[in-house]
């Protein structure tokens, strides 16, 4: 099965080493970056690339292009891990909706075209009978996706909340446990790489919420925007809070919570026990699903980084594999 990168940054450089490192039926024959891109449709030397991209920041020449690699024959799964605009989904929407309609399929770590045009998309899929995976969205490394649509198949899932952003909760972590204020943890979070030099996203809790857009249109149909999403930030959560908080033995999480039943999808700063199974050091996610009949599921791990969310893409490469059978 052939593969082209869109986006050769932290991700997409995870997603080709794994690749070549692994015999896995795959094979990656053009990639692109902002600047430049290579097509080979015989297959790509990845090594050579890496070191490309590490001497000039280019993977390949200027007069090739994203839209010379999508409009080409050379690959059967677009793998789409560029920058994320939440608020247009572009130049990604775009590359993403040509690949569907020429008849390939698409993996994607970007949650904005997922966010804004999920029916869309998914329609054309289906109508030119390809896959749309998107595991990479929400919660880096956990298997989320697969679990619900797969793992627990056949269960009424009633409720779904978490943990949905690394950041904030490594601000939170480090003021509940050494007496941070949010603007020390912050420049910290900041200082480990952790927090973008703009965390507005993530610190107001919009990055939350464009995951529960995400599930909350793939688990339920809910047909919902970031509009519909009730969103408060952790930019407000004093130490105060937090110490009340701790002498109650609890803790304060960014909480976000899709209810279907009570029409509730909301972000937002929440007082839970210690005890908790969502409360989660450092980094890392934790969503808990609440099904009728496997009762409560919970699932933790890490929900950003390279090599992390390049598992998540991997993983649904080798789906599509598996489903639509190798064409190498």
């Amino acid at each position: 099965m052939r593969i082209a990168i869109i986006g050769f940054g932290s991700v997409g450089r995870g997603v080709a080493e794994v690749i070549a490192a692994k015999t896995t039926g795959l094979i990656i024959t053009a990639v692109a970056d902002s600047r430049s891109g290579i097509i080979d449709g015989s297959g790509l030397d990845i090594a050579a690339i890496l070191r490309n991209k590490q001497a000039t920041g280019m993977c390949g020449t200027p007069d090739i292009t994203v839209s010379d690699i999508i409009s080409s024959d050379a690959y059967d799964v677009l793998v789409e891990v560029s920058p994320t605009n939440a608020e247009t989904g572009e130049p990604a929407l775009g590359y993403i909706r040509q690949a569907l309609a020429g008849g390939k399929h698409v993996v994607t770590s970007n949650k904005g075209p997922v966010a804004l045009k999920f029916e869309e998309l998914h329609a054309l899929a289906a109508d030119n009978n390809v896959s749309l995976r998107y595991e990479a969205t929400v919660c880096g490394a956990i298997p989320l996706m697969h679990t619900i649509k797969h793992g627990i198949a056949g269960n009424e899932i009633t409720r779904l909340y978490g943990v949905f952003n690394g950041t904030c909760n490594y601000i939170l972590t480090r003021m509940a446990e050494e007496g941070l204020t949010y603007q020390q943890a912050l420049l910290e979070a900041r200082e480990l790489g952790y927090a973008e030099a703009d965390p507005t996203y993530d610190v107001q809790g919009i990055d939350a919420a464009i995951k529960l857009v995400i599930l909350a249109n793939a688990v339920w149909g809910m047909k919902k925007s970031l509009s519909d999403v009730d969103i408060i930030g952790i930019d407000r959560v004093t130490t105060a809070a937090i110490a009340l908080a701790e002498r109650e033995d609890q803790t304060i999480r960014l909480i976000g919570e899709i209810d279907p039943a009570n029409e509730i999808i909301r972000v937002s700063p929440s007082i839970i026990p210690k005890s908790h199974p969502l409360v989660v050091r450092d980094t890392l996610n934790a969503v808990t699903i609440e099904t009728l009949l496997a009762g409560e599921i919970t699932l933790i791990g890490k929900g950003a980084g390279s090599s992390e969310t390049a598992s998540a893409v991997i993983a649904d490469l080798l789906f599509i594999r598996d489903c639509y059978g190798r064409r190498d």
